[in-house]
């Protein structure tokens, strides 16, 4: 297939395409005049970096996901390669929880404080005006 249907298909952009193989993780081969060609098995890959970039890989930690499934595995997600990166994502994610739920326990106490000193200004200013 063209770069035109395997973008339709894999529901991206030639440009994408065109991007990710700059950066290895897609092969095309070329037709006689020079045209990309895509077999069947990039669109699978495509689909694999699309779902893996859509939550928050880089495309350097897709690598091990693409090497996967050219190997011939029916998901980039059972070699041990990948299996190391979904670890090491999901340990960033995990810090990341850790450091928001920070900050909103920080911004709730902050909040309450503020609250608290906003009512007893009221109350002064009200005995005040008495």
């Amino acid at each position: 297939m063209l770069i035109g249907e395997l973008a339709e298909r894999a529901g991206t952009s030639t440009r994408a395409l065109r991007y990710y193989e700059t950066h290895g993780l897609v092969r095309p081969g070329r037709s006689a005049n020079g045209y990309r060609v895509y077999d069947e098995a990039e669109l699978a890959v495509v689909r694999e970096i699309r779902s893996l970039l859509a939550v928050g890989f880089g495309l350097d930690d897709i690598r091990p996901f693409v090497a996967c499934l050219r190997a011939g595995n029916s998901s980039g997600h059972v070699c041990p390669d990948s299996v190391a990166v979904l670890r090491r994502k999901l340990a960033e994610v995990d810090a990341g929880i850790d450091r928001l739920q920070t900050v909103r326990q920080e911004l709730r106490d902050q909040l309450a404080h503020a609250i608290a000193q906003r009512e007893e200004t009221c109350l002064r200013l009200r005995r005040a005006a008495r």
